[in-house]
């Protein structure tokens, strides 16, 4: 009876034992879900920290890039505005030039006219002609009026002649003057002249001296000599022969007034 009690006893303990056991099992269970769970919303919280993060990280990547685009576009409209002032300076200069070119050509073209008007009484009689060549204002002067064949003493009518064209030519200021001798084709050879050469160069000295003697400043006026070497009309008449000879007074050009004066100036400074 004793030994059935004990057992008795026993076994009820050991039920309790492991009714105790069974409740702390469940609620360890129960911790450790709440623990997974909370662990798993961590995980979660995390993984979308993460993604904001590179999504953050890919804004400001993508930032990065569109600032050095703004950059770069801002360097090249820097660029293009400091050529844009380059074009703008270099067009106001041409044009600067262009106006001061215009400007030369108008007074040119009205000297010219007025050179026209002051020589008129003598183009009129014949005695001479007023014409552009190369750009330059040329009196012509038949030889056949101003020297006999073969001669270079001026004619009476010459000397006059010269002397009307020099108190013309002393009218136009800050001018100087070259006088240029010409002849046909025909050949001279004479003691006084070996060729066309000489007798080209005599006629042009002798008008330069008679200029002189009329009040042309020595230091106005020169001489030249071309020979045969630039005939105006054909050799083969007797009218082409007599329009070559003949001596041409050229107003020298003011090269100060041509453009890029300047530039030449310094290219040619010590």
């Amino acid at each position: 009876m004793t030994k059935k009690l004990f057992l008795c006893a026993a076994l009820a303990g050991f039920l309790v034992e492991g009714c105790v056991s069974a409740g702390k099992h469940e609620k360890l269970q129960q911790d450790y879900d709440k623990t997974n769970s909370e662990l798993s919303a961590c995980k979660a919280q995390v993984a979308t920290g993460e993604a904001k993060i590179r999504e953050a990280e890919d804004k400001l990547h993508a930032s990065d890039v569109v600032v050095k685009d703004l950059e770069a576009k801002l360097g090249s409209t820097s660029s293009a505005k400091h050529k844009l002032e380059g074009d703008v300076a270099e067009m106001r200069a041409a044009m600067d030039a262009l106006n001061k070119q215009r400007s030369e050509s108008e007074k040119r073209i009205q000297e010219f006219r007025d050179f026209v008007k002051k020589f008129k009484s003598l183009t009129d009689t014949g005695k001479l002609t007023v014409k552009i060549v190369n750009g330059q204002m040329v009196v012509t002067m038949s030889s056949d009026v101003l020297f006999a064949s073969g001669s270079a003493h001026l004619s009476k009518a010459g000397t006059e002649a010269v002397e009307q064209v020099t108190t013309l030519l002393n009218s136009v200021p800050d001018r100087k003057f070259q006088v240029e001798g010409f002849t046909d084709n025909v050949p001279i050879k004479t003691a006084s002249f070996p060729s066309n050469w000489e007798l080209a160069s005599a006629r042009a000295l002798t008008v330069v001296k008679t200029m002189m003697e009329a009040g042309m400043p020595a230091d106005r006026v020169s001489a030249a000599s071309f020979g045969d070497t630039h005939p105006v009309q054909s050799n083969d008449t007797e009218t082409g022969k007599k329009a070559n000879r003949r001596i041409e007074i050229v107003v020298v050009p003011d090269l100060s007034t041509l453009p890029g004066y300047d530039e030449l100036q310094k290219m040619a400074s010590p």
